[in-house]
């Protein structure tokens, strides 16, 4: 797959089919394959008719991994997506992110809405404002010797999903310290893009997400029955919310 070059480091992506441009980022310790092609979104919107655009974020899957938390944080790593989107020369695009790249996406409808046209956002709630719920709690997870040794268990449950991705942990550490990003409710109701936010009913990490929504002109907001935030992401109901909201969408 191919690669692109951007602040010193070599960032995985692809850019398939054809049609308007929609860019996927992904969640902390996932990656495309895990979050975007296994879960069949790529397909689902290419089948579709999209131009579906996604990276390895920096940290994770086949991108650079910098050691150093000055490397991350959601300016810089919404920084990538548009050096992506410069890449690709697609100067505005529909965004689809999940929990951390809810996050980014967020940041960048506010700071960047000429390159957005629509963004719709998986796995985020009341951590938008609070900022990322345990996230001390996780990277003692991700230092931690082995996953048996932790006993908190979300931070858990995020350590085994590193172990299960084969993510360098000590890059994912270093990028949950840089993601105490926190927005402010006045911040969110500046938005002016359309934004859709889906959340399963059960998902205790991204919080509550009703209020959030409601904190957006004009958002709209989705409840997945019985999933949690891991269970959520491939679940037919994003999909079919996110299809509709996409075809809606001025």
């Amino acid at each position: 797959m191919p690669i692109f070059k951007h602040d010193n480091l070599d960032f995985h992506f692809v850019d398939e089919g054809e049609g308007d441009p929609i860019v996927l980022v992904h969640g902390f310790a996932s990656n495309i394959e895990i979050n975007w092609i296994f879960p069949n979104w790529i397909s689902t919107l290419r089948n579709a008719g999209r131009r579906v655009i996604a990276l390895d974020n920096r940290g994770h899957g086949q991108s650079s991994k910098p050691h150093d938390p000055k490397a991350y944080g959601l300016p810089i790593m919404s920084a990538d997506v548009l050096a992506l989107l410069d890449h690709v020369e697609v100067e505005r695009a529909d965004y689809l992110g999940y929990s951390m790249g809810g996050r980014i996406g967020m940041l960048l409808v506010l700071q960047h809405p000429v390159r957005i046209r629509s963004a719709i956002l998986g796995g985020i709630g009341a951590s938008l404002i609070t900022g990322p719920g345990q996230g001390d709690d996780i990277v003692a997870a991700l230092e931690a010797p082995s996953a048996a040794a932790v006993g908190d268990p979300v931070a858990r449950s995020f350590r085994v999903f590193a172990d299960a991705t084969k993510s360098d942990l000590v890059a994912l550490a270093a990028c949950m310290r840089g993601l105490g990003y926190a927005f402010l409710p006045e911040d969110l109701a500046k938005c002016r893009v359309p934004v859709l936010i889906v959340r399963g009913s059960d998902d205790n990490i991204a919080g509550p997400a009703r209020e959030i929504a409601g904190m957006i002109p004009r958002a709209e907001y989705v409840e997945i029955p019985l999933r949690n935030h891991m269970s959520a992401v491939g679940d037919k109901v994003f999909k079919e919310a996110a299809l509709d909201f996409l075809r809606r969408r001025p």
